[in-house]
């Protein structure tokens, strides 16, 4: 393969030299892969490089991988880039803290050929449609954020790669509280700018690139969480909405709907799942979350 058509670059990040090459051996034929042995080094090279996606081994003398992880989702520059965690076979914790962290998947030592291939290869999937959808400028011009129309073809993705794994997909609808009084009072001008304030707010409260953000229209947003399950998705939307209620001048009720998709299943049953429990949630008084429960 010609290096003009090695499209994606891959940070590996490990103090061994023999992970290092063993990685590099697996991966230098298909992508431009570059390597750093600290955690001081990987963060500096992300800063500058900013990779497409980043191997990141979580013991490490030193700072750990998770003091890397936590930075690198803690600046704007390289909060987005994927983050694959390289632990230990038994490390069943280190896995379920960096996913806590924003990591989007793991590899196990010792490394499996076919196994690395793949799971790097559907997070680059991931990151190729995120560049499709920038190229295709499916952005709302107010929030910066993702439309509705972008939503719809990231939700047709992730509902049929959610089918083929059987894995769970969650999705969150959010709502601004009475903004249509606070449009009448302050008007539409001041309305605009609570929008955009509440979409940073949630843009910078999710840590995986695999979650989808977008606007739904008018005071409403959606979260899209693949690989999630309905304790991880009520935990994600808790932190949104303390995040918003303490920093901004509105609060925001939240539907929560999580299952695994089936043939017997339909997008459509599924967010109006979520628009129901937004509804309830903002029948039982507002800046709340409530979840339907989908029994399977």
């Amino acid at each position: 393969m010609g290096m003009e058509q090695k499209r994606f670059n891959i940070l590996i990040v490990d103090d061994e030299r023999i992970n290092l090459d063993m990685l590099g051996h697996i991966l230098q034929a298909e992508y431009r892969v570059t390597f750093a042995k600290s955690g001081a080094a990987a963060v500096e090279r992300a800063t500058r490089d900013k990779p497409d996606l980043i191997l990141l081994d979580i013991v490490m003398p030193g700072m750990s991988g998770f003091d890397v992880l936590s930075v690198l989702k803690e600046s704007e520059i390289t909060r987005s880039i994927p983050v694959i965690c390289i632990t230990g076979l038994n490390s069943v914790s280190d896995e379920e803290k960096g996913f806590r962290m924003g990591a989007v998947d793991y590899i196990t030592k010792p490394f499996h050929q076919s196994i690395v291939k793949a799971r790097i290869e559907t997070h680059l999937n991931i990151v190729e449609q995120i560049r499709m959808i920038e190229q295709l400028c499916l952005f709302d011009s107010l929030t910066k954020a993702p439309n509705r129309r972008s939503f719809d073809d990231h939700m047709a993705i992730e509902w049929g790669r959610s089918m083929r794994e059987q894995t769970y997909l969650s999705i969150l609808m959010i709502d601004l509280d009475h903004f249509k009084k606070l449009n009448d009072t302050f008007g539409h001008q001041h309305g605009d700018t609570v929008l955009k304030e509440v979409a940073n707010l949630i843009k910078s409260t999710i840590k995986r690139s695999a979650d989808f953000f977008a606007r739904w229209g008018g005071e409403e947003f959606t979260v899209l969480l693949p690989s999630t399950m309905l304790n991880g998705a009520l935990a994600l939307a808790e932190a949104i909405r303390a995040k918003i209620e303490a920093e901004s001048s509105v609060t925001v009720s939240i539907g929560v709907a999580s299952m695994t998709p089936s043939p017997e299943s339909s997008i459509t049953d599924f967010i109006t799942q979520a628009d129901k429990a937004l509804y309830d949630a903002k029948r039982d008084g507002r800046n709340r979350i409530v979840f339907y429960e989908h029994n399977s």
